[in-house]
């Protein structure tokens, strides 16, 4: 704000005068919540965050004289500061103002916490579901990044979608197991403090990855103090968590750690895990900066997929998996430790600097078969009917950094003032992949698909817009590039038949560069200060698998041309209800559909997407909180899909829907505590929480249709002084449903005359789960 309001503010502070809190006579230790009050004069402010400035139209208010108050609280009592020159609303408001102010759309929002914990989540992924239009399914076990559907895209394990989790980029290139892998497993719900979506890519700040958008999960923890957690419940689930949060300190610091086994509900689904996450903040005044860190390691049985026809026909169960070795012997194992450093620097009249590095070291070993007995080994062809249990490994050493700089306002006119922002990034990928074909039980190698060595490298720069005219219309956006370079060492590249005799040694080694750059741009007219209304524009990209590029080739990449209409309403600036919609129409040149025979992703060609999406966000009391979004979109096929060599003339028909993205995805939220009692000297408070979602059916290959899925929610506590009980029912309904579902063909030892025709397939979700926690926070 500049170093005259700081003064100010200081010495509004230093005539706080306060009284001990006390039990009878005797002083005891306490904590109290101060709301802070500011009026500011009818000027521009500058804000630290992504926008520039924030107007304020405040009316002056006469200065009040310090007085100290001293309210009762049961048997303690405290004093709070008077109203003094800056008062008006609470510093929270202002921070609210601040968030909003960075939205680029209607469909650019920040969840805060008080959302987040509304309702229930098994894990960090499921607090996505919170997002608009997001549904998000884990059908390959707990070591196994989850699935995610956003605005009419089935992203699979992150394709098109960009994460990043205090502040490092999860979403992996290249991956073996799906372009973009991003595995949010090792991120412990309770320190997510909010979730920013950024649906679209209309922000220059947005790079590979951000198809149908982007989310942030901001970390820390809110409560001061020692927190010890331990949960158990259905299918002898049991979870010990542990965290500390120095007192004194920003929000940021803290230590987190997390140890999580399961036997599962069904057949081969039990799992372990083990999490230790530390932030540290540090810095003060114009300088700040986090350190960040963490550890994760996961390792889970997996059924796989069934076919629907054997589950109808009682030959396997719905939560079991096939009595075959090559059935199984699926499993995954998964690690991460990731170390990051961002700096800022605040300066005057909106200047910011920000600077950022980090390094990140994955693993992911995989064994997973979905079509039984359908593969012939290309090393030698009589080797035949040895199951299709694909064994896939992906090593990566990941290092980034990142550096932006804004410039002070301008103001040319008074009726024009802005800001333009600088930024570069840069990320190198070292990655070793393997994929084979394994014998059960004794996990005999009879056949090599993959082994390769990549490096990738991609270098962006993007310069940023922020402009206000005469004050009731905002043009933001501006431009981004990024260069992309690629060396594979492809060591089974130009694979010899044992038919051909041997003219040369294996192998197929080759480099690759490209270049994506396109304009992102948002109009805003805000004619009050609740109502706005959007119009946006963007071009994004998705790099493709290294493994696919020919030597020599310029990178076809993945572009997607994206645009929103929307509006925002408010009922207040307190946040009270708030109300976003929006419409959008994303093309996006060259699509990718998970093809399970092969367990790989493969080209369909181009697609599009037609959609509209409502977000509410109601706190009507302090003691209730409430959010609902519904996402409608019809995605469609575009053209024929990409021939291959065993189906070179694939059907198509116009307008064909693009298959396992479902039309319709609904999602409440609803959360409410209140102090029930005061008992033994301290308040008896209460919690309840309920969420529901709604999948609707959704298209699959050969013209079947998915079941639609509903999940109810439910959670209720009660806390007392340091202590905490409380208990969490996960599909409250016992809903019997399918965590995704597709359709092919598969050969399993289930009948005498194995059908080769396509049939649907499932993996089961988790049935009614009940939890139990007791926590002590000290």
């Amino acid at each position: 704000m500049g170093a005259d309001f700081d003064a100010a503010a200081a010495a509004a502070v230093e005539r706080w005068t306060f009284a001990p809190a006390r039990r009878g006579t005797q002083p005891v230790a306490s904590r109290v919540r101060i709301a802070v009050h500011f009026t500011l004069p009818e000027v521009e402010v500058t804000q630290p965050d992504e926008a520039p400035f924030v107007e304020r139209h405040a009316p002056r208010r006469p200065a009040s004289p310090p007085a100290r108050t001293a309210p009762r609280n049961g048997d303690a009592s405290v004093a709070q500061p008077a109203e003094d020159s800056f008062g008006a609303r609470a510093s929270a408001d202002v921070v609210a103002a601040e968030r909003r102010d960075q939205s680029r759309t209607g469909s650019d929002i920040v969840v805060d916490r008080d959302v987040l914990e509304a309702a229930p989540h098994a894990d960090a992924g499921e607090l996505l579901r919170t997002a608009p239009g997001v549904y998000v399914a884990r059908p390959e076990g707990d070591a196994v990044a989850h699935q995610i559907m956003l605005r009419g895209f089935d992203a699979e394990h992150g394709q098109d979608l960009a994460i990043s989790a205090g502040g490092i980029p999860l979403n992996q290139p290249s991956h073996l197991h799906g372009q973009g892998y991003a595995d949010l497993g090792f991120v412990l719900p309770e320190v997510v403090r909010s979730l920013r979506v950024t649906e679209g890519v209309y922000d220059p700040h947005q790079g590979d990855f951000a198809v149908a958008g982007s989310i942030d999960l901001e970390l820390g923890l809110r409560e001061r103090g020692a927190v010890a957690r331990t949960t158990y419940g259905s299918f002898g689930t049991f979870r010990q968590f542990l965290a500390w949060a120095p007192e004194g300190e920003r929000e940021e610091t803290f230590g987190a750690f997390a140890y999580r086994r399961t036997n599962g509900f069904g057949q081969n689904r039990a799992g372990e895990s083990g999490t230790l996450i530390a932030q540290y903040g540090f810095g003060g005044g114009a300088w700040r900066g986090v350190l960040h860190t963490a550890l994760s390691g996961a390792r889970a049985g997996l059924a796989g997929v069934v076919r629907r026809d054997d589950v109808d026909a009682g030959r396997v169960g719905f939560y079991d998996v096939y009595p075959d070795a090559t059935a199984t012997s699926q499993s995954a194992l998964s690690s991460r430790a990731q170390l990051g450093v961002t700096i800022d620097r605040r300066g005057e009249r909106g200047a910011r600097l920000r600077l950022g590095a980090w390094t990140s070291l994955t693993h992911l070993r995989v064994r997973i078969n979905f079509a039984g007995y359908r593969e012939r080994s290309r090393t030698n062809p009589d080797w035949v009917g040895r199951g299709d249990l694909n064994e896939q490994l992906n090593d990566a050493v990941s290092l980034g950094a990142n550096a932006s700089y804004r410039l002070r306002t301008f103001t040319p006119a008074s009726w024009a003032r802005g800001t333009v922002e600088l930024g570069a990034v840069a990320r190198l990928d070292r990655i070793e992949q393997a994929q084979n074909l394994l014998q059960a039980p004794q996990n005999e190698t009879w056949d090599r698909r993959v082994d390769a060595a990549l490096q990738t490298l991609d270098v962006g720069a993007f310069v940023d817009l922020d402009w206000r005219f005469a004050r009731v219309l905002r043009l933001r956006g501006g431009v981004r590039a990024d260069a992309l370079a690629y060396d594979v060492d492809d060591r089974l590249g130009n694979f010899i038949p044992r038919i051909r005799p041997a003219a040369y040694i294996v192998g197929y080694r080759r480099t690759a560069f490209g270049l994506a750059a396109g304009p992102r741009a948002t109009l805003e007219y805000a004619p009050a200060p609740t109502f706005s209304a959007f119009a946006s524009y963007g071009e994004g990209f998705r790099s493709p698998q290294a493994r696919t590029l020919d030597e020599g080739e310029t990178t076809p990449f993945a572009r997607v041309r994206s645009g929103d209409v929307g509006v925002r309403w408010r009922l207040d600036t307190r946040g009270s209800l708030d109300v976003t919609a929006a419409g959008y129409l994303t093309a996006l040149s060259t699509d990718v559909v998970f093809e399970p025979e092969s367990a790989r992703l493969e080209p369909v060609g181009p697609t599009s997407r037609l959609g509209a999406v409502v977000y509410v966000t109601a706190r009507p009391w302090s003691w209730l909180t409430a959010s609902g979004s519904a996402t409608f979109v019809r995605a469609t096929l575009d053209a024929p899909p990409v021939p291959t060599n065993a189906n070179p003339n694939p059907p198509y028909e116009p307008g064909q829907l693009l298959p396992y993205v479902p039309p319709v995805v609904l999602r409440v939220d609803v959360g409410a505590k209140h102090t029930l009692a005061r008992v033994g000297g301290g308040d008896l408070a209460g919690r309840v929480g309920v969420g529901f979602s709604y999948l609707s059916s959704r298209p699959l290959p050969f013209g079947a249709f998915a079941e639609p899925v509903a999940l109810l929610d439910a959670s209720a506590s009660l806390r007392w002084r340091w202590f905490e009980l409380g208990v969490e029912a996960f599909n409250l309904a016992d809903t019997r449903y399918a965590a995704i579902e597709y359709s092919f063909a598969s050969t399993w030892s289930t009948t005498e005359t194995p059908s080769r025709l396509p049939a649907r397939h499932l993996s089961a979700g988790a049935p009614l789960t009940v939890l139990g926690t007791l926590g002590v926070t000290l």
